[in-house]
């Protein structure tokens, strides 16, 4: 018999048994992961499934806060309170908007009565009666202020007649100029520009006319602002003080008494632009109202009252009465009348601007000039002529208002904070005493005292 076969069986037989034990291998293995998992009630399954991807221990996933770079993370917080805070603003805007007569009627009254406020006490420690001392200084303001404008407008009616032949007279004398004037304009270029001013008027009547319609509603509404402006400006200077007390009642507790240390600042810095603002456009109206009355301007005193009122808007009422008060001197008394207004305009201006306001107004309401042209701009864009002369003071009060809470806020946590082992009084004092003693418009009131608008 041939050896192969015997062969072949050896090495079957080799085989067979090298199964047996890799099978008792697998059994022993398959037996110790059985024994080290916890006993679930599907541990009948096939064992196979001991080593299937679900049955793997989960690798923990980091947390998704921790993943984002903090740059990001702290641009993502603050990009939300912004937005809510713009939300809010836009909110308040809206507000404001649908409300404008009574909002614009409440801060005149405001104005008026931190303009008023020193009289009323005045004539309290002189023993008149609070009641009699607001209403004869109310009433005393509002007559003042009707006889303005009653002057005004008798001044300009007077003068109307004769007016409109100086500004015919001035307007040929200025085409005669303007002819023989090295700048070579033609009689026919002259003529043309005319025609265009006729051409505008004549295609805006409607507009024109549809505008004096609503002129109707613009007094309507002028008075009834007045109204709520003048009875506005009795209560708060006669109960402005217990107001002020109702109205910190609104405020959260724990933030109450910084808010009632911050209102007399507020109230002072108001009442101190206002006086300044006074004071400032009274001069600028009297040596305006001089210049152009030597240069035999027409209605001079009109014009100076119009100088005085449109002083009241920051840097563009200025130059808006400068304006005027030019081109009446060019219409009516010629170029070399309007150069020497335009002179004495600007003279007086830079004099304000350079000794009078600063040594009137003082530090109390110094605003950047970068934030009073964009305040008064936006204070333009948002309420018209009225958000332009209200912007000023309002950035001034907020000024006020937030560097003195921050004041008090560090104030606060340098009395809260806990003092360092063998630290002495010797050792605190001079840091409260640094912090106590800064700027007189930061320095924190304990006391709280509400404003003297009631006073």
């Amino acid at each position: 018999m041939s050896r192969v076969p015997t062969w072949l069986g050896r090495l079957g037989a080799g085989l067979s048994e090298m199964g047996e034990r890799l099978d008792e291998r697998r059994a022993e293995v398959e037996r110790e992961a059985a024994e080290s998992k916890p006993a679930r009630p599907e541990a009948s399954e096939p064992s196979s499934e001991a080593f299937s991807p679900e049955s793997a221990p989960a690798v923990p996933r980091p947390d998704p806060a921790h993943a984002v770079p903090w740059g990001v993370r702290v641009a993502a917080e603050a990009g939300w309170r912004l937005l809510v805070l713009a939300g809010t603003l836009w909110v308040l805007i809206r507000v404001i908007s649908e409300i404008q007569l009574v909002v614009m009627a409440f801060v005149v009254a405001l104005l008026l009565t931190a303009l008023l406020q020193p009289t009323v006490a005045r004539l309290k420690r002189a023993g008149v009666p609070g009641g009699a001392a607001t209403a004869l200084t109310a009433i005393l303001g509002f007559v003042v202020i009707g006889l303005m404008g009653w002057f005004v407008t008798w001044q300009v009616m007077a003068n109307i007649d004769n007016l409109s032949d100086q500004v015919q007279d001035g307007i040929d004398d200025l085409r005669r100029w303007l002819l023989n004037s090295p700048f070579h304009v033609t009689d026919k270029q002259i003529n043309g520009i005319a025609k265009n001013l006729r051409d505008a008027i004549g295609n805006n009547t409607d507009s024109i006319t549809s505008a004096g319609l609503e002129g109707v509603t613009v007094v309507v509404e002028a008075l009834t602002g007045i109204l709520l402006a003048f009875f506005s400006t009795l209560f708060l200077l006669y109960d402005g003080r217990r107001i002020w007390e109702w109205t910190l009642k609104l405020v959260p507790a724990a933030a109450r008494p910084g808010v009632a240390g911050a209102g007399p600042r507020a109230w002072a810095t108001l009442t101190a632009y206002v006086r300044g603002t006074v004071i400032v456009a009274l001069i600028d109206a009297i040596f305006i109202g001089l210049g152009i009355y030597f240069l035999d301007v027409p209605m001079a005193v009109p014009l100076a009252v119009f100088i005085f009122l449109f002083s009241f808007i920051p840097l563009v009422g200025a130059v808006a009465s400068g304006a005027l008060a030019v081109v009446v001197a060019l219409v009516t008394q010629g170029v070399f009348a309007a150069v020497m207004t335009l002179a004495v305009v600007l003279a007086v201006q830079q004099i304000e601007g350079h000794i009078l306001q600063p040594f009137i107004l003082g530090r109390a309401v110094r605003v950047h000039p970068l934030a009073v042209v964009l305040s008064v701009a936006a204070g333009g864009m948002v309420a018209g002529i009225g958000g332009a002369i209200v912007a000023v003071p309002l950035v001034a009060v907020t000024n006020t208002v937030v560097g003195y809470l921050h004041a008090y806020s560090r104030e606060q946590s340098l009395r809260h904070a806990p003092r360092p082992r063998g630290a002495t009084a010797s050792n605190v004092a001079p840091v409260t005493a640094a912090a106590a003693n800064g700027p007189e418009d930061e320095r924190p009131d304990p006391a709280g005292e509400p404003p003297a608008p009631g006073a």
